[in-house]
């Protein structure tokens, strides 16, 4: 038996979406969002003046990182608790909406903390605080995900928290605001869309419904994705704002794999982005995976979908975003990939690499390390 869960109370897609939170009732809301960039584009001033009502009061707290802290995240519990809102928005990228599921987790339950939430009972807990969640980019699909995955500094270790009692009641898509993204970040969170897609679609815990979202994810982010880098109109941009929440949908209820093992340790130790780690990463994983039967058979058929290989088609993309080559071109040094190597490879066999659909033994892991660090073809 398996459930299949795609959403929580209301999905709202297409242009104008965001005119959805007139419709909400509120006291008090707390909006959390990142750095500049939702109030430098006008985001926030509209998300104010829709859901302004007499009587009610909203506030800010932005600062959110590309890669969201447990500092940061605590920072946040403590707002919340000063402003004690019934309604906590997110507006920014997938870090924003990552730490604001776990603040109002811990502020509505505040014997929870990150030093017993990896193990507490979650799903016993029900959560009162409505939690909303409007992406400003097309990548993460945490607006309709269980999961929060958030930096834990001391360790230098992304770790991922999971519990329905964090995903998002109402997901707002509103293909306007992605419009706001400069072209190599819609490129990134692009590809760490595809990503999600791809490591859901060869999954073994997927089903028929996972199958369906990710295939088609797979197939409209090839389509799409190059036209929003590219030209950044708003028939692309809604595209690509749709097919990356798909995308979530089939990730959170099959898994991910190798990619998002690696990732997050790469993330974690050297604060690279989260997407342009996944988009360097990716074709290096199906070259490895592509060894087990059954993925290669998934392979097959996008292949005859998109009437060449997935693969090859994978790597010209990338390589049309102008995605680097190798983590090594991406600002690591040398000095430090091989000072920490061991580490990362702890890290990296952590996570989601232990549901990847072909087991990974250290002795591998540590060879598919220096390929994506150095940019070797994966052939063992």
């Amino acid at each position: 038996m398996q459930q299949v869960v795609l959403t929580k109370q209301a999905l709202v897609t297409g242009e104008g979406a965001l005119q959805y939170l007139k419709n909400v009732e509120y006291h008090t809301a707390v909006i959390v969002t990142g750095g500049q960039s939702m109030a430098r584009t006008g985001v926030l001033e509209r998300v104010q003046k829709i859901m302004e009502k007499e009587g009610r009061q909203s506030f800010i707290f932005s600062g959110i990182s590309k890669n969201p802290t447990k500092a940061q995240v605590l920072e946040g519990v403590e707002f919340l608790k000063e402003k004690q809102p019934d309604v906590v928005l997110a507006v920014g990228g997938g870090s924003s909406i990552d730490a604001a599921k776990v603040m109002v987790l811990f502020y509505e339950y505040p014997e929870l903390s990150f030093e017993n939430v990896f193990s507490a009972p979650l799903e016993e807990k029900k959560r009162k605080t409505l939690l909303i969640a409007v992406p400003s980019t097309s990548g993460t699909a945490s607006e309709v995900t269980h999961i929060s995955v958030i930096t834990l500094e001391d360790q230098q270790f992304k770790a991922a928290i999971k519990t329905e009692n964090i995903r998002p009641d109402i997901a707002i898509l509103d293909g306007t605001i992605p419009m706001t993204l400069p072209s190599h970040i819609a490129a990134e969170t692009g590809m760490d869309a595809l990503t999600h897609a791809l490591e859901a679609y060869i999954n073994k815990s997927g089903n028929d419904f996972t199958d369906a979202l990710a295939k088609e994810a797979i197939e409209g982010l090839m389509e799409w994705l190059p036209k929003s880098y590219e030209e950044g109109d708003l028939e692309s941009r809604s595209k690509v704002h749709n097919y990356q929440c798909m995308a979530g949908m089939a990730f959170g209820n099959s898994g991910l794999g190798i990619v998002h093992g690696v990732s997050h340790a790469f993330g974690g130790k050297y604060n690279l982005a989260h997407g342009l780690a996944n988009a360097i990463i990716l074709p290096y994983s199906m070259d490895y995976n592509k060894k087990e039967a059954a993925v290669k058979k998934k392979y097959e058929k996008l292949s005859k979908i998109l009437g060449a290989d997935i693969i090859e088609k994978v790597k010209e993309l990338k390589k049309s975003l102008k995605i680097p080559d190798c983590i090594a071109q991406a600002g690591v040094s040398e000095q430090q990939f091989l000072a920490d190597f061991e580490v990362l490879t702890d890290y990296a066999l952590k996570g989601a690499t232990v549901v990847n659909p072909l087991p990974v033994s250290r002795q591998d892991m540590q060879k598919f390390l220096r390929c994506i660090y150095y940019g070797k073809k994966v052939d063992f």
